[in-house]
């Protein structure tokens, strides 16, 4: 266990602690958008939240009842407390910097290097750097999902388990596998149905 993941550990149970007593009856799922600041792939946080049924009812397409209950673009997204390389969090961005240092895939300089004029083999590396520190990234998020299941908090908190799903708008169709490797099957089964449907 490293500095930075025991860090989003403590950090996400406080965060789920701290969601609205008034909500907890009607939440029934939670949510992980991963995000980067600027687009750069150093700077990567998970915001973590949830959806509600109020949230829900409000969106239902009639046609489509799941396109509302399951599609992270109808859920709330905004307000949620963020974890990672961020100024909202500045205990995790140096343990997050010096992980991925030592793992050798940090990158120093501009981000935007597509647009810099450098030469295709260091521009081949630094995309290459940004694709593996996303993937870092990726596995942090879905190993603290899977942390909060197994711990029991989720279920402590809110008296019964619930799916935890995991999104990177800038990614669509990876949240299938997300979620999937996120969480224990049986609490997946009508959001799998629906993404198979959609």
């Amino acid at each position: 266990m490293t500095p930075f993941r025991q860090h989003l550990r403590t950090a996400a149970e406080d965060v789920v602690r701290r969601f609205p007593e008034a909500l907890k009856p009607e939440i029934y799922a939670l949510s992980f958008r991963i995000w980067r600041i600027d687009g750069d792939d150093r700077h990567p946080y998970v915001a973590i939240g949830y959806n509600t049924e109020t949230q829900y009812e409000q969106q239902t397409y009639p046609e489509d009842p799941g396109e509302a209950r399951w599609n992270y673009a109808c859920w709330l997204l905004d307000g949620f407390e963020m974890l990672g390389n961020v100024p909202e969090d500045p205990t995790g961005s140096p343990l997050y910097v010096d992980e991925v240092k030592r793992l050798g895939i940090w990158f120093d300089g501009e981000y935007d290097f597509l647009t810099m004029d450098l030469p295709e083999e260091e521009e081949d590396e630094l995309d290459a750097r940004s694709d593996l520190l996303r993937l870092h990234f990726y596995d942090a998020c879905i190993d603290l999902a899977r942390h909060l299941h197994a711990s029991g908090l989720i279920e402590k908190v809110f008296g019964r388990p619930l799916p935890v799903v995991v999104f990177d708008m800038d990614c669509p169709g990876w949240e299938i596998e997300a979620t999937e490797s996120a969480n224990p099957p049986e609490l997946i089964t009508d959001y799998l149905a629906w993404q198979k449907s959609a």
